[in-house]
């Protein structure tokens, strides 16, 4: 359920709803917004008698059912768009970000130069690995917390936000040192225990939908997060596993759409994952951003030849910097900057 007070509530008129809420068995989510504050009432759906008596107290506006298994990143319980500030960038509004960089750090000359490379051409987030998981125990795991070192200096010598994977709980603490944002791995999707972890640090977290999830299961991974209090939540779409063998993975760009009109949270694409190979990154790019994501992922490495991890799926700089310029038009056809 959701409680909506009328306009000009008091404080104390908010926390006799919360109380009630709690005493009635659910737990309280204050949505305040710049005009009313909305309420949302957590719990398994018992006594909702008690709830919906509350339209009776004196700034009650109204108390209205929350009709997706989801709750707070349902629609039904924020209209608006969430938009999320890391540093001095905005993702969630019009303009759309971008996130670049390579799949695993390798060095302090190579995280540093792409670093260089893709701020030189407009991206806003630096993306790096430094724990990786791998499906054969023997491939490259990571730099671990070496690789979270040179992310900060890659971060010192640009100023670009560091966002990286952190795999398990026992690195979360490390990871928070470095991050600016938190991912989720698209194995780690339904690793519930982590989930409830990041959400209770206050830093952004991306989370990127399992190689195998319905849109439902992706939003409620979603719910784990936002539940424990951490509302700063992108979804990233980074292909799911099909039938298909021509590329790594089918990006599914209808779930783009999708998700822009079931939740309020922002929207990212990693076009790079979702097809596996960098000739299909630039129109999966722009297909993206006609789709209506807030931002894209985009793998960089200044030699993929050599690249420890995912070398097939990187761009290099200067073909980076091309698709930064040939994305412009498109983003300004529908009405977004990039």
């Amino acid at each position: 359920m959701i409680v909506i007070m009328k306009e000009g509530a008091p404080k104390d008129a908010i926390e006799e709803v919360k109380k009630i809420v709690k005493e009635a068995g659910y737990t309280p989510h204050d949505l305040s917004g710049e005009m009313k504050t909305v309420i949302a009432a957590v719990g398994d759906g018992r006594d909702k008698s008690r709830l919906e008596s509350m339209e009776s107290l004196a700034y009650v506006e109204r108390v209205v059912p929350i009709l997706k298994p989801y709750k707070l990143c349902s629609r039904e319980v924020k209209k608006e768009d969430t938009i999320i500030t890391v540093g001095n960038v905005a993702i969630g509004g019009k303009h759309i970000v971008v996130m670049a960089g390579p799949c695993s750090v390798e060095g302090e000359e190579q995280i540093v130069s792409i670093a260089r490379d893709v701020k030189a051409a407009g991206a806003e987030i630096l993306r790096g690995g430094a724990f990786k998981p791998r499906t054969s125990p023997y491939s490259f795991q990571g730099m671990e917390k070496e690789g979270l070192e040179l992310l900060k200096k890659a971060r010192e010598a640009t100023g670009l936000p560091i966002v990286t994977e952190v795999m398990n709980p026992r690195e979360l603490d490390l990871v928070c040192e470095y991050a600016d944002i938190l991912q989720i791995g698209a194995r780690n999707m339904q690793n519930f225990s982590l989930l409830k972890l990041v959400g209770q640090v206050k830093k952004p977290v991306l989370l990127k939908r399992g190689l195998a999830s319905t849109v439902q299961e992706f939003l409620m991974s979603a719910e784990y997060i936002l539940s424990e209090g951490n509302r700063e939540v992108m979804l990233c779409e980074r292909g799911i596993r099909t039938f298909e063998t021509a590329t790594r993975n089918t990006l599914d760009l209808s779930c783009i759409p999708v998700l822009k009109e079931l939740t309020h949270l922002p929207i990212i694409t990693d076009p790079s994952h979702g097809t596996g190979y960098w000739q299909f990154v630039s129109s999966m790019s722009k297909a993206s951003v006609a789709a209506g994501t807030d931002g894209l992922m985009i793998e960089v490495h200044n030699r993929p030849e050599m690249a420890f991890s995912d070398g097939a799926q990187s761009l290099k700089p200067k073909k980076f910097a091309q698709l930064m310029k040939e994305l412009r038009p498109v983003a300004e056809a529908v009405g977004r900057t990039i």
